[in-house]
């Protein structure tokens, strides 16, 4: 097998492409287990991760039949989806990470706002706090516990442990955004380049 041939291109397009439905399944499955394990109750972050995974095994799909059974039609349509898909991911990827302060506290007060009353349970219980900040007063009943340094829940606004919670969010999935994007981008060239060969075991004067 020579390397950049055609068994090559082919085996390279499948291995992406299971490693695609692999990180699917992940999507899948893991936001069931925490709403099982009552980690997250928001129904609309764990439908929305499950609708990203699912999108993702779509296309991965496409181009697994695609690869294995050389086929054009769902080789151009995957190639396309997957080319429009690195261009939002290299673009969110790259806002993510050069998301300043200002635009981080705008974000996060936003992000508060227009939480439901069982997201913001989820922020107060996991960061041991208390509404968005002192003027705060349509938060959630408190926790009644306290953190590791015996300081009370209910004494402690949300809105600092938010803003060092997103900024280290940011900067991971800027991160892990971006080299994903570039897989994506390697899965175009790989899906244009296989698309162009031609099958040795298929007439050699046939263009496929």
């Amino acid at each position: 097998m020579v390397c950049g041939g055609f068994a090559c291109s082919k085996n390279a397009l499948i291995a992406l492409n299971s490693l695609y439905i692999l990180v699917a399944l992940i999507l899948i499955i893991v936001p069931s287990l925490a709403k099982s394990a009552s980690y997250v109750s928001s129904l609309y972050i764990i439908g929305g991760i499950i609708a990203c995974g699912i999108f993702l095994l779509l296309v991965a799909m496409v181009g697994l039949v695609g690869a294995i059974k050389h086929h054009q039609v769902c080789l151009f349509f995957y190639m396309l989806i997957l080319f429009l898909v690195f261009l939002i991911q290299f673009s969110v990827s790259i806002a993510a990470l050069a998301c300043g302060e200002d635009q981080r506290s705008q974000l996060v007060k936003m992000s508060w706002e227009r939480s439901s009353n069982s997201t913001k349970t989820d922020i107060q219980n996991n960061f041991c706090c208390c509404g968005f900040d002192a003027n705060d007063t349509s938060h959630p009943p408190c926790p009644t516990n306290t953190n590791k340094d015996g300081q009370k829940c209910a004494d402690i606004t949300c809105q600092g442990k938010m803003d060092a919670g997103y900024a280290q969010g940011l900067k991971i999935s800027g991160a892990v955004g971006l080299f994903f994007s570039l897989t994506e981008l390697i899965g175009v060239w790989l899906a244009i380049r296989f698309r162009n060969q031609k099958d040795p075991r298929a007439n050699p004067s046939a263009f496929l």
